[in-house]
């Protein structure tokens, strides 16, 4: 079995919500959870839909005040920008991060605010999959380090080289999201590893059955974006969590329960429901935790939960 690596999501739209905007505690933030002993630290985008602060631009001090971590975004929309730009950005970044980026990536879910956010940049909702798509062919032509020309359905360019050329031949891994028929023959097809939410551990199994499949004989790494409200009384934990997913997302908490991977309970419940997961086959768990002091929260998660899921992966 591969070795099970746990990872931190940055509250950055926690802060947002909350009317603090402080990036530098954030970085603050990502140092701490080095030092507790997780195994990467990520950030979300979504600058019109759920405002934040930009990932990329955090990940970059963030590759500054960290040596070991893996950064990640969870998840990009590539399609909101040009590939040219974001190639670009994320080859300085893997740069600086000395090889330790992971971009995720994700089309947009479909729901009015977020047809809004691209609306407002001028892109059309309807072509976000096949502009990400294309973007990833584009980016991995032009993280070669060769000049390229390129002429498809979104984007046409003539000649273009950038550098530098990412730390790592290739450039980062692709990490998509995405569940459903459409999403995993695209991971399948183009990805480096698969970053769902799916609220059963065994639509996950299900799923992630199709993409070894389908993929085989290249590998893809299995993860999950998770999030977690963590109390010793259950009841509260839960109606910590309502509230918390509620103000995040600005949507009721059935919905989203209903869509995304969500737990409120003790730690040792927590742990064995992301147990499930692992069992499902999930490699790399990406915790969102709702709370309303995260610098506390981290430290809950690292001391009650995070050891549990280190002797689950050592059993």
């Amino acid at each position: 079995m591969a070795k099970l690596e746990v990872g931190y999501l940055l509250p950055t739209r926690d802060q947002s919500v909350l009317g603090e905007h402080d990036p530098r505690g954030l970085v603050v933030q990502a140092r701490r959870a080095e030092e507790l002993g997780l195994d990467s630290v990520w950030a979300g985008d979504s600058p019109v839909t759920r405002p934040r602060a930009d990932p990329l631009l955090l990940l970059a001090a963030v590759a500054q005040a960290t040596e070991r971590v893996a950064l990640g975004t969870a998840v990009l929309l590539p399609a909101l920008r040009h590939p040219i730009l974001l190639a670009h950005q994320l080859a300085t970044l893997d740069r600086l991060s000395d090889g330790r980026l992971i971009a995720g990536m994700g089309g947009g879910f479909p729901n009015p605010a977020t047809r809004a956010q691209f609306a407002s940049v001028g892109i059309g909702f309807a072509s976000r999959a096949g502009r990400m798509t294309e973007s990833i062919d584009v980016m991995r032509k032009l993280w070669s380090g060769e000049t390229v020309s390129w002429r498809g359905e979104h984007f046409a360019f003539e000649d273009v080289r950038i550098a530098p050329p990412p730390s790592r031949p290739g450039g980062p891994p692709i990490w998509l999201a995405g569940s459903g028929a459409p999403a995993l023959r695209r991971v399948a097809r183009l990805a480096d590893g698969w970053l769902p939410y799916p609220p059963e551990w065994t639509t996950y199994a299900e799923e992630h059955q199709v993409i070894e499949q389908a993929a085989a004989p290249r590998s893809v790494t299995p993860a999950l974006y998770a999030t977690l409200c963590l109390d010793q009384d259950p009841e509260k934990a839960h109606r910590r969590l309502r509230t918390s997913v509620e103000r995040y997302y600005n949507a009721p908490f059935d919905v989203v329960a209903g869509i995304q991977a969500v737990f409120a309970g003790t730690a040792r419940q927590a742990a064995d429901w992301l147990t499930g997961y692992v069992t499902a086959g999930a490699r790399h768990l990406v915790i969102r935790l709702a709370t309303d002091d995260h610098d506390a929260g981290l430290e809950e998660f690292a001391d009650r939960v995070l050891p549990l899921l280190r002797e689950e992966r050592h059993r």
